[in-house]
């Protein structure tokens, strides 16, 4: 099978540094010491196992998939659309996707969140999806709205949505977020600065994706993912591998 093999070391210097003053509670959650490189084993090569059945036909449907009485979810209506590849550019087929985000005005179905922003009774925030055979996933949502967090004195959050990605092994699990061209938070955030690399942090921008949008209906953002991928071994015919 050609998603069986050991797994591609980490690029760390992609990935947000662990300690950074000016997000503040990265500071007493940062490891002390710097983190290790292992090669993979069975435990990060193989699994997750769910069951694929349980996806239901409205589960990445967020404006109606939390509706209590028939009405749709208020705000901005987007379609959130992308492929799951890995870092040759194989698509990573019937893969689980989860998304949540923050309603409309910015705040969460969450007991926890006490932003003044009301919460939308028809619109719970959470859902989840398959990758197709090519690797391709959409969702229909609502555009997040920003808000405020308690880190220095006036700190706004970008518009995002928060992604879960299973991929099909432990060492490919992600847990990443999605923000939108365009937005003037981003360059302000803390915790988006955490990535040093402007480039890596523009890979987490989605772009406007016009052809994708539907006329009197939605916009369209186009998201693609990479997951980590496998070292396999190469022959003349064909260089990636099988």
């Amino acid at each position: 099978m050609t998603d069986l093999g050991p797994l591609v070391p980490r690029q760390r210097d992609m990935h947000p540094v662990p300690y950074d003053p000016d997000y503040k509670t990265s500071v007493p959650r940062s490891p002390k010491w710097p983190l290790l490189s292992m090669e993979s084993t069975p435990s990060e090569e193989t699994g997750p196992r769910f069951g694929h059945g349980v996806i239901g036909p409205l589960d990445n449907n967020l404006v109606l998939n939390f509706a209590t009485d028939g009405s749709p979810a208020i705000g901005e209506r987007i379609l959130v659309h992308g492929q799951v590849l890995d870092e040759f550019a194989r698509p990573v087929p019937n893969t689980l996707i989860e998304i949540w985000q923050a309603n409309a005005g910015g705040r969460y179905r969450h007991i926890k969140d006490t932003y003044l922003a009301p919460l939308d009774p028809n619109f719970g925030g959470c859902g989840r999806t398959l990758t197709d055979d090519q690797g391709r996933y959409q969702f229909l949502t609502i555009r997040p709205g920003a808000y405020p967090w308690p880190n220095r004195g006036n700190e706004w959050r970008p518009m995002h949505i928060h992604f879960s990605v299973f991929g099909h092994s432990f060492g490919q699990r992600l847990i990443t977020q999605m923000y939108f061209e365009g937005d003037p938070l981003i360059a302000r955030c803390p915790i988006a600065a955490t990535i040093k690399n402007r480039s890596q942090l523009d890979r987490l921008v989605a772009p406007l994706d016009m052809p994708m949008a539907r006329p009197l209906d939605f916009l369209a953002y186009k998201f693609d993912i990479v997951l980590r991928g496998r070292r396999q071994t190469m022959f003349e015919n064909r260089l990636e591998g099988l």
